[in-house]
């Protein structure tokens, strides 16, 4: 008899087994499409959010809004060993103008110690602008924040102690819109009018501007004092 030789062939495929993975690749796709188009709907939204906070922290960047006032604060910056950062040194030029121009009786210097410091930033503020000619008696000292919202927390709670609750509020431009939400937020009634001389231009800027608008778009959502957790 002769051999007959055996050839292996694929089995054919259930019916039934083929609707059944049509059928689950259908709702996969049901359940996919819904996902993708509300993940895009989310992804739009927070971009729209970021551009428009950002044009918010521009524009108030380019806004001088002093006027009269009982007080003019100045946000704190780095000093280096008594002597303000070229940085602090453009805010307290600028407050000094203000002071001269009679917008405000009083100043408040802010800012503490950082690690390994020996003076604070407030201490350092508070020489530089005795030496500008300022009376020491219009000088107020906060020396105990490292924080915009611990500068302007600490600065609202003796003012107002004081019944001193209008105020000008001097930083630099990239600074002003989120000093100003946050003295609103701490019963303040301020006018902001940055420093025009800073050293802080160009990329810096740019960067500093990129840094606020994160700090504002998540401050807004979460308040501003729990922004200190991420510092």
């Amino acid at each position: 008899m002769a051999a007959v030789a055996h050839q292996g062939s694929a089995l054919p495929s259930s019916p039934g087994g083929d609707v059944a993975g049509r059928r689950r690749s259908g709702r996969r796709r049901r359940w996919l499409r819904p996902a993708v188009r509300l993940g895009g709907l989310l992804l739009l939204a927070v971009v729209f959010y970021v551009g428009v906070t950002f044009v918010q922290v521009w524009l108030a960047s380019r806004s001088d809004e002093a006027r009269a006032a009982d007080a003019i604060i100045v946000l704190g910056a780095a000093q280096y060993d008594g002597e303000p950062s070229p940085v602090l040194a453009a805010r307290l030029d600028h407050a000094a103008e203000l002071y001269r121009r009679g917008l405000a009786p009083l100043i408040v210097v802010t800012g503490g110690r950082r690690e390994g410091d020996r003076f604070t930033e407030a201490g350092a503020g508070a020489a530089y602008l005795e030496g500008l000619g300022i009376p020491g008696n219009v000088i107020e000292r906060e020396t105990t924040s490292t924080h915009s919202w611990e500068s302007l927390a600490a600065a609202a709670r003796f003012l107002q102690a004081d019944g001193i609750d209008t105020v000008i509020l001097v930083s630099d431009p990239y600074h002003s819109y989120r000093i100003d939400a946050i003295a609103e937020d701490l019963g303040l009634e301020a006018s902001v009018s940055p420093t025009r001389t800073s050293p802080v231009d160009g990329i810096a800027e740019l960067r500093a501007m990129a840094r606020e608008t994160a700090a504002v778009a998540v401050g807004r959502i979460i308040g501003y004092p729990r922004l200190l957790r991420f510092r």
